[in-house]
């Protein structure tokens, strides 16, 4: 007895012929490579549906395409590769497809000072699509630091001068007694405060590039900001930290602003959305700053 045929219901024809903009799947587990790391991913993968007649796409076969990012370094090339399948196996319906993998990016990072290190994630997406045969590829990271209020800085300031005014009114100044005041409470009234802040970067790059600028970028935001947020540390490391912060006031606006200098000085970037938040520790709500470069004609 000849075995059945099972029942194709997606090549059926569909009852209301309209094409779709997307069809696919998202949050699919898998694991990719970057920078010999093996990463735990969730992806998003789709294609357009162009032949409005048709019932569906073979989401199985998009699945099936993904098995190729388990084999080699993320990067544009195998990307493409990936697009390209998605499209293969969908030739006379999609025209268009298009993929994004979230991570953690898992990076070690060293002490300011001492010889200590420690692990950071930052969270990235990869977003990419081929379109009309045009490739295209986002990235999209996110960047904790710290930042300390200028405004903050500049009334403890004032603070601390006024009690200098108040302790040494009228009396002769001598090196031991300011050293002493310097170093203790009663000199030192009011502290500037700082925020756990947060860099999201969105970045288009240039389609001639060889791999993903992922760790170059977090480096280039991390050297601009100038208070990337520690892992291990020694007591010199957290006096460094507060050095840095001292020396790096800087409100939301500022933050958006050296992001901006540095990321167009950064290779393979020809457009990028900026976003920092910074999470007041003075306000029940956050201060908020935008950049743009390049982004709505890219």
């Amino acid at each position: 007895m000849n075995a059945l045929t099972l029942p194709d219901i997606a090549a059926q024809a569909s009852r209301q012929a309209l094409p779709l903009d997307w069809v696919g799947m998202c949050g699919i587990a898998l694991p990719v490579l970057f920078d010999g790391q093996r990463l735990s991913a969730k992806a998003d993968a789709g294609v357009s549906l162009d032949d409005g007649e048709a019932r569906g796409i073979h989401m199985s076969r998009l699945y099936l395409a993904l098995e190729m990012l388990e084999q080699e370094n993320l990067s544009p090339a195998l990307l493409r590769r990936v697009l390209r399948s998605f499209l293969e196996t969908h030739e006379g319906l999609s025209h268009n497809a298009y993929l994004k993998i979230h991570t953690d990016l898992l990076l070690k990072r060293p002490a300011l000072v001492s010889p200590l290190a420690g692990w950071k994630t930052y969270p990235v997406s990869v977003e990419a699509s081929l379109k009309n045969a045009m490739f295209h590829v986002e990235l999209k990271i996110d960047v904790p630091y710290s930042s300390t209020c200028p405004c903050s800085a500049a009334l403890s300031r004032q603070l601390i001068q006024q009690q200098f005014v108040d302790d040494f009114a009228n009396q002769p100044l001598q090196h031991a007694d300011v050293l002493a005041w310097l170093g203790s409470t009663k000199g030192i009234v009011a502290t500037p405060h700082s925020q756990r802040s947060n860099a999201q970067l969105q970045l288009r790059l240039d389609d001639y590039l060889d791999d993903l600028p992922l760790i170059a970028a977090i480096n280039d935001a991390e050297a601009a900001l100038g208070t990337a947020v520690q892992t291990a540390v020694k007591r010199a490391d957290e006096q460094a930290f507060a050095l840095a912060n001292g020396q790096n006031l800087m409100f939301c606006e500022d933050a958006a602003r050296r992001l901006n200098l540095a990321l167009k000085r950064s290779p393979g970037i020809n457009a990028f959305h900026v976003r920092v938040v910074h999470a007041e520790s003075l306000h029940a709500h956050d201060a908020v700053a935008e950049s743009r470069w390049n982004w709505e004609a890219a």
